[in-house]
């Protein structure tokens, strides 16, 4: 008798959940994130992602029946028109800035200036607002007009300052633009619950219930950018130490998702700045491990299991993972040296990775499988492991894909 889809997914979640807390599965789990690849896979191009639900959808769907992990990284649909009415600084996306069969990019702008540290912390709403948002788009510039919300008084007076600020042209073009792309967002609403729905439909569970950052990428990357940043630790560290913790406080005040079906809470999270490419061992002392510990384990003690993509090379760093309870996070790694991790990190964590995508990309099926073998051989050893690409599959071979997964199925049994 065929398995319900309810089955399918009772199966994933639990070789998934038995590999984090470091119990034996039935074999080896694999996780694929497939990005754009299923616009390679079916030849529709990456801007239907943005541009055509339909194509998308499909391209999918068939992506997904043909090729079969225990769960995915999805890239679901966003709505292109939307985009473009905001028009953000920080995104160029297939179809707009970027070819149509290309994946999108992502743009670093320094939206926080040096001097802004306190203003932001005195008063975040009022900052993110007026003077965030306006810098993000050249369409959103008129929020930047907007009066302070706590200078308004409660008299008519108040009420006066907010119509005159209203009536400002370049306001009321933001104001315009925010609900013009809010409608746009919202007749999309309904098809993108069906994707959604489709996934869990065709029996793969729900990854992540939520995201929280290190307090030093959101800066690194969101407010001050990579340069800022770095200036920031020579300048002013004091001041930058302050900003992290005041991240993390902002961060920790939100609430907890709500579990999946299974009462899981699987927080996805990425280090990118903390890595040996970016940091000297002072610096990741100073400036993120303090914070980043801190996020980790209190997302621990809530009942969630953070799920963390260690971009870049973490080689150097592995003893620091050490220190969180056992068993209750995932490291997935990118190019650190996983036979290293295994070393370091065996019967504590559970480690997630990395088949080359260059491998995937150029590589033998038998190149391929040869290097799965080893993966499942000596990464696998006693358990804590899943199997998964190092990072992009956009432009894989699907027959490559398509070897390591069902390589790692049939010979990922644990003797």
């Amino acid at each position: 008798m065929e398995k319900t889809a309810r089955q399918i997914r009772n199966e994933r979640e639990k070789r998934i959940t038995d590999a984090i807390r470091l119990r034996i599965p039935d074999r080896v789990p694999i996780i694929c994130a497939m990005g754009y690849f299923p616009t390679k896979y079916t030849g529709v191009p990456c801007a239907a992602a943005y541009y055509d639900y339909d194509a998308w959808y499909d391209a999918y769907q068939k992506t997904l029946r043909d090729f079969q992990p225990d769960m995915i990284f999805q890239q679901g649909f966003m709505p292109g028109k939307a985009l473009e009415i905001l028009n953000p600084k920080q995104m160029r996306w297939p179809g707009y800035g970027v070819e149509p069969y290309q994946g999108h990019q992502a743009i670093e702008i320094d939206n926080m200036k040096a001097d802004e540290f306190d203003q932001y912390m005195n008063d975040p709403s009022d900052y993110m607002l007026r003077v965030f948002m306006s810098r993000t788009s050249e369409n959103l510039e008129g929020l930047s007009l907007l009066p302070r919300l706590s200078d308004l008084g409660l008299g008519p007076m108040g009420i006066q300052m907010l119509a005159l600020a209203f009536a400002e042209p370049k306001l009321v073009k933001a104001v315009r633009t925010l609900q013009k792309a809010g409608r746009e967002m919202r007749r999309w609403r309904s098809k993108i619950q069906k994707f959604n729905k489709m996934i869990l439909d065709m029996g793969f569970p729900q990854y992540f219930q939520g995201a929280a950052m290190p307090p030093y990428d959101v800066l690194s990357h969101s407010m001050r950018g990579m340069s800022g940043t770095m200036f920031d630790m020579f300048r002013q560290p004091d001041k930058l130490i302050e900003l992290c913790e005041f991240v993390l406080k902002k961060t920790l005040e939100r609430p907890m998702p709500q579990p999946n079906e299974y009462g899981n809470i699987r927080m996805f999270m990425t280090v990118t700045r903390g890595s040996d490419d970016f940091l000297s061992k002072k610096q990741f002392d100073t400036f993120y491990w303090p914070t980043f510990k801190k996020l980790v384990m209190t997302l621990i003690e809530r009942g969630a299991t953070p799920c963390i993509f260690f971009e870049g090379n973490f080689t150097s760093r592995l003893g620091y993972l050490l220190e969180f309870p056992k068993g209750r996070l995932l490291a997935r790694f990118d190019t650190t040296d996983i036979f290293r991790a295994k070393e370091v990190l065996k019967d504590h964590v559970c480690i997630e990775g990395n088949v080359p995508s260059s491998l995937l990309q150029v590589g033998t099926v038998q190149d391929v499988k040869d290097h799965c073998k080893k993966l499942i051989d000596v990464v696998g050893n006693g358990g804590g492991y899943i199997l998964s690409p190092r990072s992009s599959t956009d432009e894989v071979n699907p027959e490559n894909l398509k070897a390591m997964i069902e390589y790692t199925k049939e010979y990922g049994l644990y003797k």
